[in-house]
């Protein structure tokens, strides 16, 4: 069981993680020895309290009663990416209290650029000259090839090549297991699929899935 921190360790910083989610628990195993979590922050009355696994689960009150916790906010779904930025805003966290949370086993570039409140789960590469942009989540096993670039907000499934020179806009989802071709854009708000073979640009809005990734829906 993990409990509150209470700030006696100088080596390890305390982590409030928002919401009490699958994403939140795979965070976990991310943390290494540079973070200790405090607990889990989330809206639904009916998960807070302690968890069936023994962490605590918070009211937002939480974030202004550990002002010395950091804070990784990772909401968002398939069905839910595209209001990423408004979730994570409403917390009202200034950034500079924004964590950054790397698997020990991710390799990254000394060439790349991370921005803050990012997730990189075990396994995941990103080469020379990326920029990972902030408020990323990218899952376990996907390789980020040179000079491409994921926008703010966006989420990234497990097991995704991004190939070189690839530009990913802000509030995108790929899907576990999809391919992205090199110098491609994916426009704003759009979403990839589950195992697709990007070919093609694709607009901003728009949800594509298939091998090769074919347009299924165009958001307004």
């Amino acid at each position: 069981m993990l409990v509150p921190d209470d700030g006696t360790d100088s080596e390890v910083t305390p982590l409030l993680i928002f919401p009490y989610n699958g994403n939140g628990l795979e965070a976990l195993d991310c943390l290494a020895d540079g973070y200790k979590l405090t607990g889990f922050v989330d809206d639904k009355v009916e998960k807070q309290g302690i968890s069936p696994y023994g962490f605590a689960v918070y009211s937002r009150a939480a974030i202004a009663d550990f002002p010395e916790s950091r804070i990784l906010a990772i909401p968002g779904s398939p069905e839910s990416f595209r209001t990423r930025a408004q979730a994570i805003s409403s917390l009202g966290v200034d950034e500079s209290r924004f964590a950054r949370v790397v698997h020990p086993s991710a390799r990254i570039s000394p060439l790349a650029s991370i921005g803050y409140n990012v997730l990189i789960m075990a396994g995941v590469v990103i080469t020379s000259n990326c920029v990972i942009g902030n408020h990323v989540c990218i899952l376990p096993n996907t390789v980020v090839h040179h000079d491409s670039k994921i926008g703010d907000w966006s989420l990234v499934g497990s097991n995704v090549t991004i190939a070189g020179a690839v530009t990913i806009g802000e509030n995108c989802y790929i899907g576990s297991g999809s391919t992205v071709l090199s110098r491609l854009e994916i426009g704003n708000r759009a979403m990839v699929g589950l195992g697709s073979n990007v070919l093609r640009s694709v607009a901003e809005g728009t949800t594509v899935a298939g091998n090769p990734a074919r347009t299924i829906r165009r958001w307004v």
